[in-house]
């Protein structure tokens, strides 16, 4: 995302969060769902190593295809945080001031955060919304026989998961080569044009959010027997 942006946008700063801990993080999982859950979202973890191996061609076919850049931002704007909601992160957005805050992949961010500046916080997320909230929405979506529902989402940021209100939205086409490590490849091709419109939009002063499709859903990372399942049942890859 910041590659695609840099070159159309003034970039006045990178925060990049450390990865949480994975102990604190399975405890708070278990806490939501439940040990047994967790156990098989672990199992599809380990497992999916071994998944994204076999995807890779497809993924460098993307990645060509897609123009996709991974390059590292220069370190001289690159902050990096415990977390996106430390008093260190609210100071920068202050001192700094930005028109707008593209958000792409933190934690949940704090009204503290998101209320520190008048500004807009902008995310892509990876579903359509809010029907595919949390992680892997386009993979849920083909899970449920929704293809028309597998896509992208450019939103406003709130201190919901995923709630705040959609600006743009894009379906996305996939083939029998694709699977869950290339599914979001596509999410994110089709998500540069929608946020650099809604980043047009904040210069503009035409940003206009609305509601997205509903019913609301939060979804998780599938565990490994649900994988297995929908792979033989429902050929979702």
């Amino acid at each position: 995302m910041y590659n695609a942006l840099a070159a159309e946008v003034e970039v006045l700063a990178v925060v990049m969060e450390r990865k949480p801990s994975a102990r604190a993080m399975i405890r708070y999982r278990a806490r939501q769902l439940g040990w047994f859950t967790v156990i098989g979202q672990l199992a599809f973890i380990a497992f999916n190593k071994l998944l994204a191996r076999l995807q890779r061609h497809r993924s460098d076919e993307l990645i060509l295809h897609y123009g996709l850049q991974s390059a590292s931002p220069p370190a001289a704007i690159t902050h990096r945080v415990d977390s996106v909601n430390t008093a260190a992160v609210r100071r920068l957005l202050r001192k700094l001031a930005p028109d707008a805050v593209v958000v792409n992949g933190t934690r949940i961010i704090s009204h503290k955060v998101i209320d520190c500046i008048q500004r807009p916080f902008i995310n892509t997320h990876a579903g359509i919304t809010p029907r595919y909230r949390g992680v892997h929405g386009g993979y849920w979506a083909l899970v449920h026989d929704d293809a028309a529902n597998c896509g992208v989402t450019v939103h406003l940021v709130d201190a919901g998961v995923d709630t705040g209100g959609v600006l743009y939205q894009q379906r996305i086409s996939i083939d029998d080569s694709d699977g869950f490590n290339t599914y979001p490849l596509h999410q994110l091709a089709a998500g540069i044009p929608l946020m650099k419109q809604a980043l047009r939009d904040v210069i503009d002063d035409t940003l206009v959010s609305h509601d997205g499709v509903s019913p609301s859903g939060l979804w998780y990372h599938p565990t490994l027997g649900q994988y297995l399942r929908y792979r033989f049942s429902k050929s979702v890859k």
